[in-house]
């Protein structure tokens, strides 16, 4: 399941990155026929989702990378380093510029020029960026559903960062296209370049705060992100559908990377066993709870006498961990 999600991310950001390199193209080519500020301001988002998207491939690739001496947790954080730099690139690279080349042409009085070439790569860019969107809604549809979550809710609190940072850059490109054709448009109607200025800095805007809500998504994670009580409860179910486990008293869980965590638990065992026998059966524990493609290490030991037990949701909860 786990490794059809990362396969699913990775064509997910492959398509992304085959929309944005064509749209960045097209745009570039309408900046310099009309020398309209919204549509550098949009070349210039297009180039860094570009740029963006090849740190997300690096970031699948990196993260799906196996346990070795020096990383017993394996490499599933590198994820959100590369993502992060993701992040801070469209803030540098499509904020800083687009609203830096949006500021500088408030004071110019150019009058329209081959509007109809902007429109038209408006329109192509939409339909490009607009397709890229619907598959990343399409994949975290079905991981929120999964989740019991509605798709806006997942994608805040998913764990897999490259889906989220396609959603939110396509979300943001089809923004920022429409800002684009406003301020064109404005220019056009009433002959002044500032409506086209005004729209180039709020692209830049849109791209800041997009990039600012990124940044601090991939923080979160890296610093040590706890996951939800809803992974929380199902992984009190795995513990308690074993059947050495009488309880568990004390729980630990950690994200080491997308839909991959790490289990510190202290439990208490059925019967009265010899203690050269509870550390054998412990291990054992921990190889069990291992063999689910979630849990990455499992680490268990004797709850304390008289420690106050977790309680265990009834019903049926599924033990996997889709985000």
């Amino acid at each position: 399941m786990a490794q059809e999600q990362r396969g699913g991310s990775f064509l997910t950001v492959l398509v992304a990155f085959a929309a944005n390199l064509a749209v960045a193209l097209a745009k570039s080519v309408a900046a310099l026929l009309t020398g309209s500020a919204s549509m550098v301001a949009e070349a210039a988002h297009s180039w860094a989702d570009t740029g963006n998207e090849i740190f997300l491939l690096i970031a699948e690739r990196r993260s799906g990378k196996r346990p070795d001496d020096q990383h017993p947790f394996g490499y599933g954080r590198d994820v959100y380093v590369w993502s992060l730099f993701a992040a801070v690139g469209l803030f540098t690279v499509g904020a800083v510029v687009s609203i830096q080349h949006g500021i500088s042409e408030l004071t110019a009085d150019e009058p329209a020029t081959d509007s109809l070439v902007a429109y038209v790569v408006i329109g192509f860019s939409f339909i490009l960026e607009g397709t890229s969107f619907l598959r990343s809604v399409r994949q975290l549809r079905g991981t929120a559903a999964r989740a019991e979550q509605d798709v806006l809710e997942h994608v805040l609190q998913t764990s897999d960062p490259t889906v989220r940072a396609v959603f939110f850059e396509d979300a943001a490109a089809l923004i920022g296209l429409v800002l684009a054709a406003a301020g064109i448009a404005l220019h056009q109607i009433t002959g002044s370049a500032v409506w086209d200025a005004a729209g180039s800095v709020a692209i830049g805007v849109l791209l800041a705060v997009v990039a600012v809500v990124l940044i601090q998504l991939n923080r979160r994670f890296l610093i040590g992100q706890s996951p939800s009580p809803r992974v929380v409860r199902a992984v009190l179910r795995l513990l308690a559908d074993q059947q050495d486990v009488a309880s568990v008293s004390y729980l630990h869980l950690e994200y080491v990377g997308p839909a991959r965590v790490f289990v510190v638990a202290a439990v208490d065992l059925v019967g009265d066993a010899p203690e050269h026998e509870i550390a054998s059966r412990l291990a054992r524990l921990g190889r069990s709870l291992e063999q689910d493609e979630h849990v990455v290490e499992a680490v268990l030991t004797l709850s304390e006498p008289g420690a106050p037990v977790l309680g265990v949701a009834d019903g049926p909860l599924s033990a996997r961990l889709p985000g």
